[in-house]
């Protein structure tokens, strides 16, 4: 768990940094799930028995909210619904002096949520799509590790 934590994390960062991706309010909302999924995953690593299994199970919750922010994104990209975050919206211009207004302007212009950011050309998948079929493949084999606990006895 923690290493597919830090893997999307990691992605995520170079995408930003090295490539310079600007991301949106629900592009950082994203990440929370893999930031409580990597901490989960130490503290599973740490522990024995029941504890390091219950906190198995408690990843099955955090990927169900990976999935379902990564939904709500593509549903915003996709132009299904509005975006739920007020940052993602329009700007609002207030009224004031000139050097007021560009006091008040972000150091890095902010991406509007429902503008798409894709990786890979040919592949018609946006970042917010792969962050959820990577949450629902993490899902998947974390059901298959506690089907497979349980199949051999181990509680």
């Amino acid at each position: 768990m923690m290493v597919a934590g830090l893997a999307a994390l990691g992605i995520a960062a170079w995408v930003e940094h090295g490539l310079g991706e600007v991301p949106c309010g629900l592009c950082l909302w994203e990440r929370w799930p893999w930031r409580v999924l990597a901490v989960l995953g130490l503290f599973a690593a740490l522990s024995r028995g029941r504890v390091a299994r219950g906190l198995l199970w408690l990843g099955i919750p955090v990927m169900l909210a990976a999935c379902g922010l990564s939904a709500v994104h593509v549903g915003v990209e996709q132009g299904w619904w509005p975006s739920p975050l007020p940052e993602c919206q329009a700007p609002v211009f207030h009224p004031g002096t000139f050097a007021e207004r560009l006091a008040a302007m972000p150091l890095r212009p902010a991406k509007p949520c429902d503008a798409p950011t894709y990786l890979v050309g040919a592949l018609p998948v946006s970042m917010a799509g792969m962050d959820g079929l990577y949450a629902a493949c993490v899902l998947a084999v974390i059901a298959y590790c506690l089907a497979r606990g349980r199949r051999s006895g181990r509680r």
